[in-house]
């Protein structure tokens, strides 16, 4: 079928045309993309994301007397409530565009691509909307997670290294 570029007007015959043959016509309209400077945009959004959770974490020791490890699990768990509410606003998913990688920080990335699609879906009901679709693509994630976890635990097990403290 004929179709007609914008810059010249030609009418250019795409059937038959091979995969290469249209990578190489569509080459040159294909914007370039600031790598360097994207990567500069991840690693300080992304290092922000991780001073922010060590804030956190240090507010709750210093507040609530814990431990490093005892206040380990309420930042984990206001930053999964921060990552919520952002996207539930549509406050994250304008820092993703301009941060790019950075905002993909494990539990914060994790919590916003549930969320999105518990957001996305929750037209079709609780269970097949919500339910369905929001483990979709965190269900590889959560079986990954279990699956080397069940692994590392077999090998501390079977090394001798785990046991009571």
């Amino acid at each position: 079928m004929p179709a007609k570029t914008k810059k010249s007007g030609v009418k250019l015959n795409l059937d038959g045309l091979t995969p290469q043959a249209y990578q190489e016509l569509a080459k040159p309209y294909v914007p370039s993309r600031p790598v360097f400077k994207n990567c500069i945009r991840a690693f300080l959004s992304g290092g922000l994301i991780c001073v922010l959770g060590q804030g956190i974490q240090e507010a709750f020791m210093a507040i609530f007397d814990m431990s490093s490890r005892e206040a380990a699990s309420p930042t984990v768990a206001i930053l999964i409530l921060l990552s919520v509410i952002l996207t539930s606003f549509g406050v994250y998913d304008k820092l993703s565009q301009w941060c790019g990688a950075g905002t993909a920080v494990p539990v914060t990335g994790f919590a916003n691509s549930m969320c999105s699609a518990a957001l996305e879906h929750r037209a079709e009901g609780l269970v097949l909307g919500v339910g369905g679709n929001m483990f979709k693509l965190a269900g590889s994630v959560i079986v990954f997670g279990v699956v080397a976890a069940f692994i590392v635990g077999v090998v501390y097990a079977v090394m001798g290294w785990g046991g009571a403290h």
